[in-house]
């Protein structure tokens, strides 16, 4: 039976038939291109939802995304919308509350019963279950998920949905259905620079990018000018995509410093009619202003650039003046964006076309091509539907990096399936040790890691979870009974619950002040780029090194002992001097010349910072005096553009 839509829109038969399951309140996993309309379905089950006084929570990878979604929620839904990230609380007991998965996870492990009167849970961009680094978070997310809240799982194209469906369905034991579409709404064109034609097809890029060949001939040496392909020239695959008006674009490509030349290479366009100029920089000049960023040196830089249509956009930059640069592209009067991988990652962002500037990015060894998944996310932000009849993707290729076969496989490989990167955290058992001791090893077998694996794999996952436990119980933190009082302290620290326990434990916290407090929490979550030089010598430093030396070497020790890795991280001082000027109330632009780090980073670490504080102030193993620190260090870091909550209520 045909549902009323929400949208101006007709539903596609996939969409359709996901909201006949929703309707049945079941579970549902929907795999889809990006841009096939997979958001349209997160509408319908909040809205379905609020009409029947239901709660649901949205769970997003990334704080850019969730920022993104309570501001597009509150426009529909007003005071019914609430957000929490870590950084930002806004209106928790709403009935649609956005969450990072972190958040999420957290409270099934410290509150379960907080989530006792939600419907739905939304879990976006699901195959964020294969993340190196946050994979076992959502993974955790969807295993201790109760039974009463239906969930509604996202995915870009992936192979192995109906697997990840099925093993829901075991360890629940609740229905679960599976939509899968591989057709997009708006068809993408695969079109190719290459010795600085514009190619229409991989016959064609064959036949004159690689003369024929199957293979690109090998590095030659910098001197040998007769094997060195034409340059591939910005201005030539501008005027095409102009003269077959096929902007706005994005321009995808791996580096900041490359995003930013790469803007101002193109700033000999202009690519705006007057009118749309003036619209442009009203719009710009008034967001700067809403945002504190009239005299801010970055937003100056950018405003050159939007006078002509063109902007860069990179995680080195202040949050504040990407959102600008969001909002401003969104409108489509910026006609190309220069910017990285990371922009392709949920945020709505219409264009006509996106364009790689390469097809290798730099990897453990040396440089890779792209991961298929990888690609079609950035790919898949070409065309929007009911805007574009068609989506292009221009392939930038230099036949002396890329071979010919790996630019097929790229277009018409399936992508990589999705495996579980199950590494449970320190907090995540001892929470569940709490409740559960050693029976929490029973938990193991409802995961995606064992339903994946088999046989010596199956038991090596087994042991690295014993031999966690067995580190805790030698550390102090466990015992037959239960949870010590280091036990519950750490079980409250997600992500750095050695080092803080042991440093509560020690009484090492006790007698720093606000200032002290602030730059060691910087220190434990700052992680230095490889090969950067060692901070310069401070007094503060070698005072709080000093304090971390001892609880370090008692970590390291007991972390090869149960041979357990990657091992727990040292503090980084490298933003010391930042953060000290910071809280005492110095301007944002003196900062980096204190530190080796962009503005974006630096807002970024100062506020997971704010966030350890926050965890500090709050939890019930602390002692008062420091709650009372944290707290203080808390307000003195979390001001002006570091407070991202401050920055969500100015949208």
């Amino acid at each position: 039976m045909a549902q009323p839509s929400l949208h101006p829109f007709p539903y596609d038969a996939f969409q359709q038939r996901a909201i006949e399951v929703i309707e049945r309140d079941t579970s549902l996993f929907v795999a889809a291109p990006t841009g096939s309309g997979k958001t349209v379905l997160a509408d319908y089950v909040i809205e379905r939802a609020l009409q029947r006084r239901q709660r649901v929570i949205y769970t997003a990878p990334i704080k850019a995304l969730s920022n993104q979604k309570f501001r597009d929620f509150t426009a529909r839904h007003g005071e019914q919308v609430g957000i929490l990230t870590g950084d930002v609380t806004i209106n928790r007991r709403a009935p649609l509350v956005i969450m990072t998965t972190e958040i999420y996870r957290n409270t099934l492990l410290e509150d379960i019963e907080r989530l006792s009167s939600y419907a739905w849970i939304i879990f976006d961009e699901v195959h964020y279950l294969d993340d190196l680094e946050r994979g076992t978070v959502w993974e955790e997310s969807l295993l201790f998920t109760p039974p009463h809240i239906n969930l509604l799982a996202l995915s870009a194209t992936v192979p192995n949905v109906r697997d990840i469906a099925e093993w829901i369905r075991r360890v629940h034991q609740r229905p679960v259905e599976v939509i899968e579409e591989t057709r997009r709404s708006v068809p993408l064109t695969y079109v190719f620079q290459c010795h600085n034609q514009i190619l229409e097809s991989v016959q064609e890029l064959k036949r004159t990018g690689y003369a024929g060949q199957a293979e690109a001939p090998r590095w030659r040496h910098r001197h040998d000018r007769r094997h060195l392909a034409p340059a591939n020239r910005l201005d030539r695959l501008i005027r095409d995509l102009a003269e077959r008006r096929r902007l706005p674009a994005i321009l995808f490509t791996f580096g900041r410093r490359r995003a930013e030349e790469l803007a101002w290479e193109l700033s000999g366009f202009s690519l705006l009619a007057e009118q749309e100029r003036a619209a442009l920089k009203e719009m710009f000049h008034g967001l700067c202003a809403q945002f504190g960023l009239s005299h801010d040196r970055t937003a100056s830089a950018v405003g050159q650039l939007i006078d002509r249509g063109i902007a860069y956009h990179h995680a080195g930059m202040l949050p504040t003046v990407k959102e600008v640069i969001e909002r401003c592209f969104a409108t489509r009067l910026i006609k190309i964006i220069v910017t990285t991988e990371t922009f392709a990652l949920g945020v709505n962002m219409p264009a006509r076309s996106v364009i790689l500037d390469t097809l290798k990015k730099r990897a453990d060894h040396g440089f890779a091509v792209l991961s298929q998944r990888s690609f079609l996310q950035m790919a898949g932000r070409a065309g929007r539907r009911g805007m574009d009849e068609e989506g292009s993707v221009y392939l930038r290729i230099n036949p002396q990096h890329v071979s010919y076969p790996e630019v097929v496989r790229l277009l018409q490989a399936a992508p990589e399936p999705v495996h579980s990167r199950f590494n449970t955290t320190y907090a995540t058992l001892l929470n569940l040790y709490r409740r559960h001791r050693r029976s929490l090893l029973d938990i193991f077998p409802k995961t995606l890691y064992y339903f994946q694996t088999s046989g010596s794999k199956r038991q090596a996952g087994l042991e690295a979870m014993e031999r966690k436990l067995d580190l805790l119980e030698a550390l102090g933190y466990i015992t037959r009974d239960g949870l010590t009082a280091k036990g519950e302290f750490g079980s409250w620290m997600y992500g750095y619950e050695l080092l803080l326990t042991e440093l509560h434990d020690r009484g090492a916290f006790n007698g720093l002040d606000a200032l002290r407090l602030g730059l060691l929490m910087a220190a434990v979550v700052y992680e230095p780029r490889p090969r950067m030089l060692p901070p310069k010598s401070h007094r503060i430093i070698h005072e709080l090194e000093a304090l971390c030396r001892q609880p370090m070497a008692t970590i390291h020790k007991q972390e090869a002992r149960f041979r357990i890795a990657p091992r727990t991280k040292e503090p980084a001082f490298h933003l010391t001097r930042a953060l000290e000027a910071w809280m005492s109330q110095a301007p944002f632009e003196r900062l980096t010349k204190l530190c080796e780090v962009d503005e974006g980073e630096i807002v970024r670490y100062f506020r997971m910072a704010v966030q350890l504080l926050r965890q500090l102030s709050e939890s019930p193993a602390a002692d008062e005096a420091l709650k009372a620190a944290a707290e203080k260090a808390f307000r003195r870091i979390n001001r002006d553009v570091v407070d991202a909550e401050a920055q969500l209520r100015l949208g």
